[in-house]
């Protein structure tokens, strides 16, 4: 007696996705299940970036369908299709960029530039086309958390080409002026450069393009709100009571333009001594699991005040790329993945698949 195919979608409902919580049929990620005979072929489509864990979800279901009296071979292929999904009404999209996630926090000195580039560097290492835009016109990090010291080319005089570095393309004011140059520019300045900086750069096919925000909620934040489009914003945070004040400032305000918040990075929730082994909570405890909790929003992902992170960014290679098998850069992947879900999650953009009308007097 062959297998049928209703067969294996009732095996298949009774396995979860660890990543996402919910089974393969539920999500729609089983798809063109073929059963000949006995052999099954099946493809998991994911909607997210999982190279470093495709092998875990393959032996998963593999291992499933083969408890299924009389089964013969098993083949599995396991892939990921990032789609675009919907941003804010009326906003222009970017071309070649599918989607942008914004980093943000209320404060200052939060790690918000460190999680943003550890973020771009894990979403790449997860397979996925990843850029990177430094958005802190006045006190840009990124090229020194890259280690870029080049200078963009432009091919048409026009238009400005990323730089490269690890896997993923950036854009940064940082790249055009010399490292010691303040920009004593106004509000409407910064924010005009800002758009510059993202519509006049030759963005290549990019499945994300993280935005690492200036903290706060000014000029450049509301621009990006209104102007850009967003598909989802990432807080992050410290559990100290002061950066929590300013951080759910920045969740409502994304909140209040229509961005959804993806969820909540909360930076230097505990620190190891590296002598002693010793745990202490210097900023306190559970801060970000309570925003959680107050906004209905997701803790992505806790970090630890760890020395190595600081001392990787400062010399051109973040945590992700200088210690890749690390548990910090599993903890950064994870983040990562997890936001990527929650993005998935979101409803599609379809407006590139609508014709351009045109009234004309015939």
């Amino acid at each position: 007696m062959s297998l049928s195919e209703q067969q294996i979608q009732t095996a298949l409902r009774e396995i979860v996705d660890p990543n996402t919580g919910k089974d393969f049929i539920a999500t729609k990620f089983a798809r063109n299940i073929r059963v000949n005979g006995n052999d099954v072929t099946l493809n998991i489509v994911l909607g997210y970036p999982a190279q470093t864990v495709a092998d875990d979800i393959r032996a998963l279901v593999t291992g499933k369908l083969n408890t299924l009296p009389g089964v013969g071979t098993v083949t599995v292929n396991v892939v990921s299709k990032i789609a675009a999904h919907s941003v804010q009404r009326g906003v222009q999209l970017i071309s070649n960029v599918k989607n942008i996630i914004a980093v943000a926090s209320g404060k200052g000195g939060v790690g918000k530039s460190t999680t943003a580039v550890n973020l771009a560097l894990a979403l790449a290492a997860e397979g996925a086309q990843v850029g990177i835009l430094d958005a802190d016109i006045y006190g840009p990090s990124q090229p020194q958390m890259l280690g870029i010291t080049d200078r963009p080319e432009s091919k048409d005089g026009k238009s400005m080409e990323p730089l490269e570095r690890h896997g993923i393309q950036a854009m940064s004011i940082g790249f055009l002026v010399d490292t010691d140059t303040p920009m004593i520019w106004r509000g409407p300045m910064a924010t005009g450069a800002l758009e510059q900086l993202l519509r006049e750069t030759n963005w290549r096919e990019l499945d994300y393009l993280v935005i690492d925000l200036p903290p706060g909620t000014g000029d450049i934040q509301l621009t990006l709100s209104q102007k850009v489009p967003v598909t989802g914003a990432i807080i992050v945070t410290t559990p100290q009571d002061i950066a929590l004040l300013d951080a759910r400032k920045g969740l409502k305000m994304f909140e209040k333009v229509g961005v959804p918040i993806l969820g909540i990075v909360e930076n230097m929730s505990t620190h190891v001594c590296s002598n002693c082994g010793h745990e202490e909570h210097i900023f306190g405890a559970g801060g970000g699991e309570q925003m959680c909790k107050d906004y209905n929003v997701e803790l992505l992902g806790s970090l630890p005040l760890d020395i190595h992170i600081r001392e990787q960014t400062d010399s051109g290679k973040p945590t992700v790329i200088a210690e890749p098998d690390g548990k910090i850069a599993a903890t950064y992947r994870q983040i990562a993945r997890r936001a990527a879900i929650k993005l998935s999650e979101y409803g599609l953009d379809h407006s590139s698949k609508f014709p351009n009308i045109v009234v004309q007097n015939s």
